[in-house]
């Protein structure tokens, strides 16, 4: 018989709807007995020195992951418009699949229906024709009201029940909430290996020697990682985050990981329950592939001779197409990806000026390679960078190009500074090997060589608007009516007295 939750919950703390604030928010879900679930969560994912950065909602990265993968059902349980939210930016990205939806009330939360509600539609989907495992993930009101998801049965006729929690609250950044979901499903893998015998992965070659990678990557990416794998006598392991059950197997089996992408703190903690040594940082540029290779032929046990032997034939050819594409240009680079300081030393081995480089996510000991090397050619990093850091950095260096989010594109652009969006532009090119040496040369020169056009457009346009000149219809530029502004200081100023008189 499954086990039921208490028969009531927790009343909710007074404001910790979906609007109370994270404070708020986090002390309720305290109350309601998730003290467990937000000190882990904030032991794996540390704010750093501010708030929170401005990214999308967190659950899109755990909501990615279980749609991108096959066999696997996605079940949020959430407020009506944070579900809507994230089931259109899904669908916008192209993930085709149905997502499903538990709703509640204030009644169905406190008397704990809610659970029972999220339990009957498990074991409605549960169902081994259709599915391997259903993800279930409690969003910021759930996980404040304590709606108990590891109550739910670990398994259905075979189908793996797993439960997550993806606070805003909790969970800083989307590309930390991937990490959420893969830990959870790694650690679930890692016990049923432990247990016995599992489903044997698809493409397993019997007594290859894998390593695993850590990092959504660019579709040709694990290709270019593989070339510089084979001489070394090693094989590509499915990468995490995984895109089919049975790769969280061949992935666990591998003889050593790399973490390309350094926050998943929660899947390296497995990887490393398994016994597996990581390596950090990734192959960019010609240094960088040095030591990315001689980090994991040491992870590894490859023999120097075969390592010797595999930068030979790998390196000349990154050294001709960063040389055959030189980058003459000072560029910022910014983004909630996870992969910015690798981006940034690429730009900087190709020979551009890399004065600053901010990222969302948290500082881990798998970026201190990338980060030592950056520091040591005079390049600022900035973990958890706000959105105000990312721009005050762009206005100081001046930059012939700025890389980073929509936002800062957007005022970059207002300056008349050439700009691109990081995730659309820049994380959907190889960085790796021989195509990632030569794979921004092209965007960098397209983008820069316009600083002329932007310089015009913003002198043409100067003045148009602008904040407090915006609107349509003006056939001259708008100006304030005379003793506008000194009017409206004046009633600003009268309607802070009366309300001073009435606190009083």
């Amino acid at each position: 018989m499954d086990t039921l939750p208490p028969t009531s919950a927790p009343p909710p703390v007074e404001g910790s709807g979906c609007h109370g604030g994270r404070d708020t928010m986090e002390a309720a879900a305290r109350a309601a007995g998730k003290s467990e679930t937000m000190d882990r969560l904030a032991k794996d994912y540390p704010r750093g020195p501010h708030d929170q950065p401005q990214s999308m909602c967190p659950a899109f990265g755990s909501l990615r992951v279980g749609l991108r993968m096959r066999r696997v059902a996605t079940i949020l349980s959430g407020s009506a418009c944070c579900v809507y939210g994230l089931t259109f930016t899904s669908h916008f990205y192209g993930a085709r699949r149905t997502v499903g939806y538990v709703p509640f009330n204030s009644e169905t939360l406190v008397t704990g229906k809610l659970f029972e509600d999220i339990r009957d539609a498990v074991h409605e989907t549960a169902k081994p024709e259709d599915y391997d495992a259903v993800i279930v993930t409690n969003l910021c009101v759930p996980t404040a009201s304590g709606v108990p998801l590891e109550l739910l049965p670990k398994q259905i006729n075979g189908v793996r029940i797993i439960g997550i929690d993806v606070p805003g609250f909790g969970v800083p950044t989307h590309a930390e909430a991937k990490d959420v979901l893969s830990g959870a499903m790694l650690r679930y893998a890692r016990t049923e290996a432990e247990a016995g015998p599992v489903a044997r992965p698809r493409n397993l070659v019997e007594g290859e020697r894998t390593i695993a990678l850590i990092g959504e990557l660019f579709p040709a990416d694990p290709m270019g990682i593989g070339a510089l794998l084979s001489p070394m006598g090693l094989g590509l392991a499915p990468q995490t985050p995984a895109r089919e059950w049975r790769d969280l197997y061949a992935a666990l089996d591998a003889v050593a990981v790399a973490a390309v992408h350094p926050f998943y703190t929660a899947s390296i903690r497995e990887f490393r329950a398994a016994g597996r040594p990581v390596v950090g940082s990734g192959p960019v540029g010609v240094e960088g592939t040095a030591a990315w290779m001689d980090a994991i032929a040491k992870a590894a046990d490859v023999p120097a001779a075969m390592l010797d032997a595999a930068k030979a034939r790998m390196l000349p050819a990154i050294k001709g197409a960063m040389a055959a594409a030189p980058i003459k240009a000072r560029i910022t680079v910014s983004g909630y990806e996870g992969s910015e300081l690798l981006v940034a030393r690429l730009l900087s081995e190709a020979g551009a000026e890399v004065p600053y480089v901010g990222t969302a996510c948290p500082r881990t000991e798998w970026s201190d390679p990338d980060r030592e090397w950056l520091e040591a050619r005079g390049t600022h990093v900035q973990y958890r960078a706000s959105l105000e850091q990312d721009v005050h950095a762009m206005l100081d260096a001046k930059p012939d190009l700025a890389l980073g989010t929509t936002p800062l594109v957007q005022k970059a652009k207002e300056l008349g500074i050439p700009a691109l969006y990081f995730t659309n532009m820049v994380s959907a090119r190889p960085l790796f090997g021989p195509a990632g040496a030569g794979s921004m040369a092209g965007i960098v020169a397209a983008q820069t060589g316009g600083r002329e056009r932007f310089a015009r457009m913003v002198s043409f346009f100067e003045g148009v608007g602008t904040p407090d000149r915006a609107g349509y219809g003006f056939k001259t530029k708008p100006e304030d009516p005379p003793g506008f502004r000194e009017r409206q200081r004046k009633l600003r100023a009268a309607k802070a007295k009366a309300e001073e008189a009435v606190g009083s």
